[in-house]
């Protein structure tokens, strides 16, 4: 029996995600999962599709990565619950390399100092003049880490393969004020928070330390 989805139509979005993240056609994934093209477009634009396991089998092996994903059955479990693989190598990544995986920008996480002690909440964030920038609302737990020293991270996880990578950067946090600075970030973002309401104040970490660590298996 299948295993239900969260909601209608996002197996279709999360195959168009991923697809675009390994910079696929569709004519591409079709070929390899052995579909027709037009099938996969209704797929990911059609709410009301549902495909079967076993052609979601070939789909994940397409797209390198599960049914469950696809699903999104394991959306409320922690990234990295799978085993250690057997034979890993941690090395460390070179600033071009942490530089070129922060600049594919999505959700990192910020630590602040609040009332009730210290904290690591998620942000979407951009790469704009060599800076970490994310736009947030005064009063929000992101927008204590103004005004201070921070600490940004960022990760990526592959659950079937036990490998990872995250990357660092440590910097004194400011609140952008510049009118045209601000509308430099705003043109420069890739999407608009997730968490949605009114966040049109930004916060810019300027680096002055850059790391980061990667796992992968020999």
């Amino acid at each position: 029996m299948p295993e239900p989805t969260r909601n209608a139509g996002d197996i279709g979005r999360r195959v168009a995600a991923r697809r675009e993240e390994l910079g696929l056609t569709r004519e591409q994934v079709a070929e390899r999962a052995g579909t027709a093209p037009d099938y996969l477009r209704y797929l990911e634009e059609r709410p009301t599709a549902s495909p079967g396991t076993g052609f979601l089998i070939r789909l994940a092996g397409v797209l390198e990565t599960t049914v469950a994903q696809l699903r999104g059955s394991d959306v409320d479990l922690p990234p990295g619950i799978g085993q250690a693989a057997y034979h890993p190598k941690l090395t460390e990544l070179d600033p071009g390399e942490c530089w070129a995986r922060l600049s594919t920008h999505g959700v990192g996480r910020v630590s602040v100092s609040t009332p009730d002690g210290p904290a690591i909440v998620p942000v979407n964030y951009t790469v704009v003049d060599g800076a970490v920038a994310f736009s947030t609302a005064r009063g929000a737990t992101p927008a204590l880490a103004a005004g201070a020293e921070a600490a940004f991270e960022v990760d990526h996880i592959d659950e079937a393969l036990s490998e990872g990578w995250s990357v660092l950067v440590v910097g004194r946090a400011e609140w952008v004020t510049d009118p045209a600075a601000t509308r430099h970030l705003v043109g420069a973002a890739r999407s608009a928070p997730w968490a949605g309401g009114d966040r049109e104040l930004w916060v810019r970490i300027t680096p002055e330390r850059v790391t980061g660590r990667r796992i992968q298996v020999l």
